[in-house]
């Protein structure tokens, strides 16, 4: 679980560079250049693999989508649930 984590975060650090490099490169080349659209297509291409990650690893059960916030806590009414009153 920890892998598939690391490898998500890795792909999410690699987008966010290609964000940045594309941002450098339509400022440093005013829209003369194709580095633009590609570093549009790399982070294009980074966010579909991560997407795909994310729902392999959570179709086969390495990783888990809380669905509700309270699901699983220790408490008797659960972390949300609101106050029980008296009258």
């Amino acid at each position: 679980m920890l892998f598939v984590k690391f490898i998500v975060l890795l792909l999410l650090v690699f987008i966010l560079i290609s964000l940045f490099s594309g941002l450098y490169f339509l400022v440093k080349d005013k829209g003369q250049t194709k580095r633009t659209v590609n570093a549009l297509t790399l982070r294009i291409g980074l966010s579909l693999l991560t997407i795909v990650v994310v729902l392999i690893a959570a179709a086969t059960g390495v990783v888990d989508f809380n669905q509700n916030p309270s699901y699983g806590s220790n408490s008797e009414n659960g972390a949300n649930a609101p106050a029980k009153t008296t009258e």
